[in-house]
């Protein structure tokens, strides 16, 4: 898992585990200054987990297009990469303020069973919707978003 913020790597993250099949995946999480991309690699032998998975690499745009947040400003459009498909929104309370994320995932991030954990581990409520620019426009406001991106992401491994 690599986390980048205004295009410099912020967090990378390596692991070795077993995984059911539907676990070995790419996926990405995109806030526009932020984006997080999450890569494995799959084997089936005994001990054959030996070698890190290849890093992911940010990934071209796909034509579609969400909502990100810049300031207090949601009305701004990203364009989402690769097997980004998803638009998602992302709201939770820190330190009394209330904090909004939107921005392009994949159907993994957006998944019942990891929505549910991120949201059960950072408070967060997450919706995600499939049309270009579904996750509406409304302002609010965005602080923390280099520190909540990194959280959202370290749910994925726990």
């Amino acid at each position: 898992m690599t986390s980048y913020a205004g295009g410099s790597k912020l967090v990378d993250i390596k692991g070795r585990s077993c995984a059911a099949a539907e676990e070995c995946v790419q996926a990405s999480i995109n806030f526009g200054v932020s984006k997080t991309l999450i890569t494995t690699k799959c084997c089936t032998s005994d001990l054959c987990n030996s070698q890190d998975a290849p890093e992911g690499s940010i990934s071209s745009p796909n034509g579609k297009k969400c909502f990100q947040c810049d300031g207090n400003d949601c009305t701004k459009t990203l364009n989402c990469n690769g097997n980004e498909d998803y638009c998602i929104s992302s709201a939770m309370t820190a330190g009394g303020q209330k904090v909004t994320l939107k921005g392009c995932a994949s159907k993994l991030i957006c998944s019942e069973t990891q929505s549910a954990q991120i949201a059960a581990i950072t408070g967060a409520e997450i919706s995600c919707c499939q049309g270009d620019l579904c996750n509406s426009a409304s302002s609010t406001t965005v602080g923390l978003l280099l520190f909540v991106t990194p959280l959202i992401s370290l749910v994925l491994f726990s």
